[in-house]
């Protein structure tokens, strides 16, 4: 490795190491509680498995090692392996930069990815993207260091980092249709069958305790997986086209990769392909994840963050263009992202203020804690033992605002397949004693329809609007 290849490393990590510093911090003075995937990743740590309802477990890992290690389990501890992560990411992106071009371009990347839209939510808020990314980004190094050296322990080593970005999401099985892809359409990513074997049975090997628990708990992470493609599962692909999902997604990725940065990389796609050497091999690492998702999106629909794993190879893809041919731009990017990366973090120090449209503008992550407590306290009012709850969000943050609170928790029985986590792993048995449950409408009771015993407020948070009561169920209703 040159010397200007070297150099970029200490700037860039110094860099990122204040971006992540000040997050941290940023982090410590969050107002908004915890949202109900967060909630729900923090419950799976607290029953180590390889697997649960919707989700590979590495997240969950994560956490219950992280509030072990902290000796809390406050929010901050929650979502701080956030920042690490992409703090993390943006080092061995730069690095296979260096590797594939030189230290500038380098620099540029690891301060691109680290101001990045996607970057900054994922360093607020703990999600599976976030601890799939490093793990994704790793792969794509090894994969670099693999095609220019051929040696087998690359091959190994991007097997095995791409089966840990697995076992956080199942997006990184897209890593591997690109590199199949890639070896197909780019003759320089070439890696031969051996080593094509040794990184296959290097992911099989990381990935097969995930595979292994779902084969023997009814497929059930696969099964919500398609659940979320919804158009698997119907009988008719035509009769649900969307073309507003598609539009709405298409652009909503401006705003996941920042409109500089994605405006590039569509720009660069035909430059990448023409190029025949590093940049074509990108380009199947990037292009079939956007293409896939926004095929979803016309089936059915699509969120924002569901072709996360287009921007690993795209940042490098985007940000050499931009550092070669309009460094200018590249600037921009950086400063129209950092805005971004203040001002969200800003939002959640500042909250409830501001105030949009008679609402905090935070208000999806607002009045969840204190609702979970009033409902927590109507039970202790009331003498129930057990709460009962249909709502997937409320569940979430009673089993984490009311842990240790001495009241159990449950959802209805299924009917049929369990519809999320709590009605798979927490429905109502035959307790003994009063039951408190929290719904939407009134029960109905042999004939008689339930007197509430007490309504909660919930404006100015996220269930602003709705009306919601508990109600003292009596045995054996």
């Amino acid at each position: 490795m040159t010397a200007l290849n070297r150099g970029w490393l200490q700037p860039a990590a110094a860099l990122v190491l204040a971006v992540t510093a000040a997050r941290l911090i940023a982090l410590g003075f969050n107002r908004t509680d915890l949202f109900v995937d967060e909630s729900q990743y923090w419950l799976w740590g607290q029953a180590l498995d390889f697997g649960y309802y919707s989700k590979p477990p590495l997240i969950a890992w994560v956490i219950r090692a992280v509030t072990d290690l902290a000796g809390s389990d406050a929010p901050f501890w929650v979502r701080m392996p956030g920042a690490l992560c992409h703090g993390g990411t943006a080092l061995v992106l730069a690095a296979a930069a260096a590797r594939l071009w030189d230290g500038k371009v380098a620099l540029w990347v690891a301060l691109s990815y680290v101001t990045l839209p996607f970057t900054t939510v994922g360093s607020l808020l703990i999600s599976t993207d976030t601890i799939m990314a490093p793990c994704y980004a790793a792969a794509l190094y090894f994969w670099v260091r693999l095609v220019r050296e051929g040696r087998a322990r690359w091959a190994a080593l991007a097997g095995a980092a791409i089966g840990l970005a697995f076992l956080a999401k199942y997006a990184a099985v897209y890593f591997l249709l690109g590199v199949a892809l890639a070896a197909v359409f780019a003759p320089v990513a070439r890696i031969g069958w051996r080593n094509a074997l040794v990184l296959a049975v290097a992911f099989a090997v990381v990935a097969a305790p995930n595979v292994i628990w779902n084969l023997n708990h009814d497929l059930t992470t696969v099964s919500h997986t398609m659940d979320n493609v919804g158009w698997v599962r119907s009988e008719s692909l035509l009769a649900g086209l969307n073309p507003a999902g598609l539009a709405e997604f298409f652009f909503s990725q401006f705003g996941v990769f920042g409109p500089v940065l994605f405006g590039t990389y569509l720009w660069s796609l035909r430059g990448a392909w023409r190029e025949g050497g590093p940049g074509r091999a990108l380009l199947f690492l990037s292009l079939p994840v956007l293409l896939i998702v926004c095929v979803q999106a016309f089936a059915e629909k699509a969120y924002a963050n569901w072709a996360v794993a287009t921007y690993f190879a795209g940042t490098l893809i985007a940000v050499r263009m931009l550092s070669q041919r309009a460094p200018g731009l590249l600037v921009l990017s950086l400063v129209l992202n950092g805005l971004i990366a203040i001002a969200l973090p800003v939002l959640t120090i500042t909250a409830p203020a501001p105030v949009w449209s008679g609402a905090p503008l935070m208000k999806r992550y607002l009045g969840r804690a204190e609702l979970s407590g009033a409902i927590i306290a109507a039970a202790g009012e009331q003498g129930a033992g057990a709460i009962l709850a249909d709502d997937r969000d409320i569940l979430a943050d009673l089993f984490y605002t009311g842990a240790g609170a001495g009241v159990a928790f449950y959802a209805p029985r299924p009917e049929g397949r369990p519809h999320n986590y709590y009605e798979q792993t927490f429905p109502l048995p035959d307790v003994p004693g009063k039951v408190l449950a929290v719904l939407g409408t009134a029960p109905v009771c042999n004939g008689a329809t339930l007197v509430p015993v007490a309504q909660f407020d919930t404006e100015g948070g996220a269930y602003q609007g709705r009306s919601l009561a508990a109600y003292l169920l009596p045995e054996g209703c």
